[in-house]
């Protein structure tokens, strides 16, 4: 019997009426080898064509409830990300309308509203462009001999305030300091002069904004009710893994960067790429101490996990897994059992 004419066979008496997948699976078969089909004499393409005949049939109606909610989430999104955008420009628009009332000569009072403005936006999304409008503010109002310190300062406080709300896993906190310091580089390029102090104060900036909003988060987890822990380590396996090797994560990204620039941006940046290796012991130090308050305080969470973990591998899914990769070993074993057969026989004949 030929695969097109069994599958359409299957199609004919599938019967979605009987209550469970095992008894409509078992009676198409059945009906099916009725009709004169054998399983033990398929190939495997048409072992394949046979089962991905009973899956459509099996789950036609998942799938279109599936691509429903997959249409209705996009929708969501969307207007989530409206919202999203509509909140963080009232956000602005109470801000300006603040400042307004405030004297351009009054710099203390502008200063501390502005503090307040970076710790209340979302300022992820302008983060490229901050850091841009900053470095050349200090190149053009700080003295000469500031400019360094100034722009340490500010990338300092702008790397803090990105990182310092969200998660603290390696792949958020590598995009912030790859866009800090992408900018920065469009900026060096861009006045070469300035290339060394511009690249130099953006990293060690970078450096120490990095260093505190760990800190932040150490204090965090040690200050935290219990009750609220699990807001801060969603993620406790990622995030232990990443503190044990941010001065590697810091090194990489610099090292990234300078791969993607010119050549004279690149040995900027490798040199003092190769003078920090030496300047992280800070960054290391806090690290290790958040790691450690993580592990001590978290430790009834990970006697739970491992309950938690006990139970899982006893799941259904579990199982199936187990039974999956049982099934593996028995396919690899016939495979090779086959391949040193055929190469005994080729050895044979020659």
């Amino acid at each position: 019997m030929k695969i097109d004419k069994i599958q359409e066979h299957l199609k004919k008496v599938y019967n979605l009426r009987f209550k469970s997948v095992q008894k409509r699976v078992t009676h198409a078969i059945q009906e099916t080898e009725s009709a004169g089909m054998n399983l033990t004499d398929l190939n495997l393409n048409e072992m394949k064509s046979l089962t991905l005949t009973v899956l459509d049939l099996e789950t036609t109606k998942v799938h279109a409830e599936v691509e429903d909610l997959l249409a209705k989430k996009e929708k969501i999104q969307i207007e989530l990300d409206k919202k999203l955008d509509a909140l963080q420009d009232i956000k602005y628009d109470v801000f300006n309308a603040i400042q307004e009332h405030i004297s351009d000569e009054d710099s203390l009072t502008l200063s501390k509203l502005h503090q307040v403005k970076l710790q209340s936006v979302d300022i992820f999304d302008l983060l490229s462009e901050m850091v841009e409008s900053a470095i050349i503010t200090s190149l053009e109002k700080a003295k000469d001999s500031q400019v360094s310190e100034h722009i340490n300062e500010v990338i300092k406080n702008l790397t803090y305030e990105a990182i310092k709300e969200g998660s603290l896993n390696s792949i958020r906190i590598r995009k912030i300091l790859s866009t800090i310091l992408n900018s920065a580089i469009e900026l060096a390029e861009a006045t070469p002069n300035q290339a060394s102090i511009i690249l130099e104060a953006t990293l060690k900036g970078m450096r120490s904004g990095l260093t505190r909003a760990i800190d932040r988060f150490k204090q965090r987890i040690m200050y935290t009710p219990i009750e609220a822990k699990h807001i801060l380590i969603e993620d406790y396996d990622t995030i232990m893994e990443d503190l044990n090797q941010t001065d590697t994560l810091f090194l990489q990204i610099i090292q990234t960067q300078a791969n993607e620039s010119s050549n004279q941006t690149r040995k900027l940046l490798v040199e003092i790429n190769q003078k920090m290796h030496y300047d992280l012991e800070e960054l290391v130090h806090i690290s290790k101490e958040t790691a450690d308050a993580m592990k001590e305080r978290f430790s009834s969470f990970a006697k739970k996990a491992v309950t938690k973990t006990e139970e899982a591998l006893k799941s259904p899914k579990a199982q199936e897994a187990k039974e999956m990769g049982k099934q593996a070993w028995g396919v690899a074993k016939v495979a090779l059992s086959n391949a040193i057969k055929s190469g005994k026989e080729f050895i044979d004949k020659k």
